[in-house]
């Protein structure tokens, strides 16, 4: 069932009335005999809080199956009538009250509000809280918006094995006569309702600390379920954590202010991660028991450092309202990749994040839903719609922008600024301009309009004349208006490169810096310089632009992509296809010969493998469908040629082969996954491990090569949670009409699968093979999708909304479905999802026309 909505206006009333004291919260997980309850939890909270005006009235949030009683200032009020829509009304406030409300609260299996999941493995029940956006209000009672911080005192009756962890330490415990025990914790720090965390079961636990000279340590723990245990990599996760810790307290000037830090990978999850103040949970799958290449040990530390960040940026200093979501999204996706490029092994970060941010960000902005970074939020169903590319990828790109342009001493020395004045509460946007303001002494008011309050991506090109030496004789930077928008002209801080020929391969050969204004600017300071082979307009990624290249770099590009020295540049140059693929300005067979091209001399793994996974997007969605079989097989031919000639054993040999087991394969390239699957014609250095299995039997399923008998002998020697996620995807890729009937049906309609299980089958539903098989469920998406929205919770809603959109049906018809659908009355939130998933199959049809082209 769906939350309760809060807008903005209801929110601001409520806190123009109300200050909160504390919480003290004490909920009993148990049966009542000391093991695990089932299906519901009792809550009991006692609120101290003061209302500015004696005699009004207010509310306050509570989703429960039952209330069974609510007192008010030592009055009984009436509950015979609650609502979860509404909580419960409360009449009459004096000064200072105090409300104490017991509840029975249901457990969920949709990763909101109390998690709780049986592992199958040792039948051990796990149980953690995800609270944001607004769900605090299914644990307990609680005025659930950001800005009404306070403090909080837990209890927790849990059985006497089970680890308990919440954002204070336990201060005390006691036995009950059930054989459970009742953990107290110490009272917290000030927090908004959507940081406060639990996480119980038999997890398995390590401790370290994190020290500095003449500093109190900081207790460290790390947990995850007792069967995953033997593949958590505590070292190194250790480690990552404390180089955190040393960069963001040199560079933030204030000491981490929770006193513990725990790491949590729970079940089920349905993000990255989130960032309870001092007990931060991660999603499971970052404990990996299966090979992975060194790529995803890179974005599992960015995820780390990302939610380091905020216990400075959102947990200590916390936005007032979701308008300025953003500023904590984006300052903590800034920050991690800041902290890992001059902290940890990955130096490379920043290609990183032009590689995967901002392709990300260009995509998002680029949608008929794009918004200002500083969005207009007026209310919580459209937060949760918008944990999207503006608020993360493209926040963090204009912050690297301020840095670059105030200099990065100064936009610490600000950060410092604002954290000093804001320390415990909540702040704006306009308290954050402020702050740099007077570090940098410079005026940022036309910063934040030009970048925060507009939408779309400006185009820069090199504009210039080369005299008969080859020098340039004029050099300008050109300017196109931000699309889509209002056609905005932004100040850019950029660097201009120019690259050349030397001993075989393509390098810098000079680089000026330079701010960008208006139409057209001048660069006195390449006059003179040797034109070279390639000039990238927006070198080092300083600026957020699409960066257009003049006929003779794009030829560069093209030709000699694998002699780019360095990883930077090089992704810039990847980049500036890619986009130049999306929008019909290159064809998509051309890109896909570039990567087939230029891919095996690429040295960084993500880069590899985002390019794969792009030349696949290209061969599905913006190929010519006349010409995609060649193309399958042309790009299928060459991964095949690279997973041989590879090292054995390497992350780019293990990279080539899950490419190819993604894509769409020929009768001889299914034999020889079956291969290295069963054992009889193995590659070399190639580990077919627990998870690589199920990669290559999925490969297998979705080709018709194997079937529901192998799937299931499968699980039998993976029985664990993680073996029935990948179980239910391969059933659902089975290529017949009664599969795909059964997945959809089961996605759709059963409303009481856990997420991950439903998250699945959809990942399931769909093949680029598999198109003609599964057409006809376009018009089924548009008969299903607002029941679905109706019933479920955003989170779980969302799910079905953009995983089983009919992107596999890359037609005129789709299009027309989805005006038709988004013609009638819809959510605003849903409207937005659907018109994004319009706008790609636009999109698609744009490039399979230019294709299509002799």
């Amino acid at each position: 069932m769906a939350a309760p909505n809060l807008t903005r206006a209801q929110a601001q009333q409520r806190a123009e009335l109300l200050e909160v004291d504390s919480y003290a919260i004490a909920v009993d997980l148990t049966d009542g005999a000391g093991q695990p309850g089932e299906n519901t939890f009792t809550s009991h909270t006692t609120v101290s809080f003061r209302s500015r005006q004696v005699g009004a009235d207010s509310w306050i949030d509570i989703v429960a199956e039952s209330v069974q009683r609510a007192v008010l200032n030592g009055v009984e009020l009436d509950v015979s009538d609650y609502d979860e829509a509404v909580g419960i009304k409360l009449p009459n406030l004096a000064e200072s009250n105090e409300l104490v409300v017991e509840a029975k609260c249901r457990y969920m299996n949709t990763g909101e509000g109390l998690h709780r999941f049986v592992d199958p493995v040792d039948n051990g029940v796990y149980l953690y809280t995800q609270f944001e956006t607004a769900d605090a209000k299914r644990v307990f009672t609680c005025f659930d918006q950001p800005d009404l911080k306070s403090v909080y005192q837990m209890t927790v009756t849990a059985p006497a094995d089970w680890k308990v962890v919440a954002n204070a330490p336990i201060e005390s415990t006691e036995q009950t006569e059930s054989g459970a025990v009742k953990r107290i914790f110490e009272t917290t720090k000030p927090m908004s309702t959507y940081l406060v965390a639990l996480v119980a079961g038999p997890y398995a636990e390590w401790r370290d600390v994190y020290s500095e000279p003449d500093q109190p340590d900081i207790p460290l723990g790390l947990y995850c379920r007792a069967s995953l245990a033997e593949h958590l990599d505590a070292q190194r996760l250790f480690e990552e954590t404390k180089q955190g810790f040393a960069f963001y307290h040199k560079n933030f000037g204030v000491r981490y202010p929770f006193g513990k830090y725990d790491q949590a990978f729970v079940p089920e999850f349905n993000a990255g991660a989130m960032e309870n103040a001092g007990c931060v949970t991660f999603l499971e799958d970052y404990v990996f028991r299966s090979r992975v290449t060194r790529y995803l040990y890179e974005r599992r530390n960015e995820t780390l450092l990302h939610e380091m960040a905020h216990m400075w940026f959102g947990d200590l200093v916390t936005m007032r309202w979701w308008d300025d979501l953003w500023l904590n999204e984006s300052f903590a996706t800034f920050a991690s990749v800041f902290a890992q490029a001059d902290a940890t092994e990955y130096k490379h970060a920043w290609t990183s994040f032009a590689n995967i941010e901002k392709s990300w960000a260009y995509r998002q902005d680029q949608l008929p839903s794009t918004h200002p970074v500083a969005a207009d939020i007026v209310d919580v169903e459209a937060v949760e719609v918008n944990f999207d590319g503006i608020t993360y990828a493209k926040g963090a790109s204009v912050l690297k922008q301020l840095v670059a342009y105030v200099g990065e001493d100064n936009f610490l020395s600000g950060l410092r600024v604002y954290f000093d004045k804001h320390a415990w509460g909540n702040a704006t946007l306009a308290d954050l301009l402020g702050a740099l303001e007077e570090a940098s002494g410079r005026d940022l008011s036309w910063w934040s309009a030009q970048w925060l309050e507009t939408t779309g991506l400006n185009s820069l090109s090199p504009s210039f004349k080369v005299d008969a030496d080859g020098k340039f004789s004029e050099f300008a930077v050109t300017q196109g208006g931000a699309k889509p928008g209002a056609g905005e002209l932004r100040t850019h801080r950029v660097a201009i490169g120019v690259y050349d020929d030397v001993d075989g391969k393509i390098v810098r050969t000079h680089r000026v810096e330079a701010d960008v204004d208006g139409p057209r600017t001048e660069i006195p300071g390449l006059v003179g310089v040797p034109r070279g082979k390639l000039v990238l307009v927006n070198d080092d990624d300083l600026s957020y632009c699409t960066m257009r290249l003049d006929p003779a770099s794009l030829e560069t590009l093209i030709d000699r992509i694998a002699d780019i020295a360095e990883p930077l540049p090089r992704t810039l140059c990847w980049s500036a296809a890619w986009e130049m693929t999306r929008e019909a300005e290159l064809k998509a067979r051309d890109f896909v010969q570039l990567v087939i091209s230029g891919v095996a001399a690429e040295t960084e793994i993500g880069v590899v493998q985002r390019l794969l996974l792009q030349a696949q997007t290209a061969l599905s969605s913006y190929a010519d469908p006349a010409w995609a079989p060649e193309g399958w097989r042309l790009f299928t031919d060459r991964l095949v040629e690279l997973v041989r000639s590879a090292q054995p054993g390497s992350d780019h040999q293990l990279g080539f082969v899950s490419a190819l087991a993604s894509s769409v394969l020929d009768d001889e390239k299914v034999a020889l996954i079956r291969g290295w699957l069963d054992g009889s014609a193995p590659l070399e250095g190639l580990v077919v491990d627990t998870d690589q299995r199920w990669r290559l039997l999925i490969t297998l399923v979705a080709h018709g090569a194997a079937g529901a008998a192998e799937v299931e002998a499968e699980l039998e020697r993976d029985s664990t949670a993680t073996g029935k996620r990948h179980a239910e995807r391969a059933l659902a890729l089975r290529p017949d009409a009664q599969a795909k009937a059964e997945a959809w049906q089961r996605a759709v309609h059963d409303d009481e699968l856990p997420n991950a299980i439903n998250e699945a089958i959809i990942a399931g539903f769909s093949h680029p093979g598999q198109k003609q098989l599964i057409a006809s469920y376009a018009d089924r998406y548009f008969e299903d999708v607002a029941g679905v929205w109706e019933r479920r919770s955003s989170e779980r809603a969302q799910s079905m909304v953009l995983g089983l959109f009919p992107a596999w049906k890359v037609d005129r018809s789709t299009v027309e479905a989805a005006d038709a659908w988004l013609a009638q009355e819809r959510p605003p939130a849903l409207r937005r999802l659907v018109s994004e998933g319009r706008a790609g199959i636009v999109r698609a049809l744009a490039a399979r026309e230019f294709d299509q082209q002799a």
